[in-house]
């Protein structure tokens, strides 16, 4: 008689392989199911070689399954007595729709665990060297959407540009000059704003500029989804150098088999 299943949240970090926590690496190795995002570095699916690979991501209007159909999958996974890892970019409870999903699998009767990840919202900028926070500088900061479900530019931007945190922004490359209206609105044109694509790859990309520019920098530069928006004071730390986005991984790298291995 099948159990109840398993369902487990795993946050796959923003893009380099090996920002990962060991938890999940461990916990992928007990899956036998792996239900992944666009956003995931394909390296990590190594972790899970005796599971089904099932990609279900969504990336620039193409959708492979909608998020009832995810569901879906995940309670037919459980009636099955199966593990399945949800494996997200990111972090599962920051603009993940985690939380649906493992409402859903406890409504299923399945058990649940939650591996959180590193938030591109934090690990980006920390690569090249952008504090969230700064001594005497900036005391706090926002994570938010720049475009809601409804396709417009979140409300909250406006409160976020009145205040005098560092605002990091997901999903706003397509409202940027829109957003950036929001800041030059509270007399902010001059604030440094840096743009960062695919920011822990490499290919990723970086423009810095300030609120007045950065769109037209952005268009000129080409750069578009998926980044992130760093508007504040401590874009100044940014690091300055010709070549300011390292290698991340060498084109040798190779996936480790086993905790063991790293």
């Amino acid at each position: 008689m099948p159990g109840r299943g398993k369902l487990t949240l795993i946050g796959a970090g923003p893009g380099d392989p090996e920002l990962i926590t060991l938890k999940a690496v461990r916990l992928l190795g007990t899956a036998d199911v792996v239900l992944y995002d666009a956003l995931v570095a394909k390296e990590l699916l190594a972790y899970a070689p005796q599971a089904e690979h099932l990609f279900v991501g969504k990336r620039k209007g193409c959708v492979a399954y909608r998020q009832p159909q995810i569901h879906d999958l995940i309670a037919h996974r459980g009636r099955q007595g199966l593990h399945v890892v949800r494996l997200k970019g990111g972090d599962p409870f920051v603009f993940g729709r985690g939380s649906e999903e493992l409402d859903h699998a406890v409504s299923h009767g399945m058990a649940v665990e939650v591996v959180p990840g590193l938030s591109s919202s934090l690990a980006v900028p920390a690569l090249q060297h952008i504090p969230m926070t700064l001594r005497g500088e900036a005391e706090s900061f926002w994570v938010l959407t720049g475009t809601t479900r409804a396709h417009r530019m979140s409300a909250d931007i406006a409160l976020a540009a009145r205040s005098s945190a560092t605002v990091v922004i997901l999903m706003g490359m397509s409202k940027i000059a829109e957003i950036m209206a929001c800041f030059s609105d509270c007399g902010k044109s001059g604030l440094p704003v840096a743009v960062i694509q695919e920011g822990s790859t490499p290919a990723s990309r970086m423009v810095v500029g300030t609120v007045a520019t950065i769109a037209r920098q952005v268009e000129a530069a080409g750069l578009q989804n998926p980044a992130v928006i760093v508007a504040g004071t401590v874009v100044k730390k940014y690091r300055k150098s010709r070549h300011p986005v390292p290698e991340v991984w060498p084109s040798t790298f190779r996936m480790p088999q086993t905790l063991e291995s790293i």
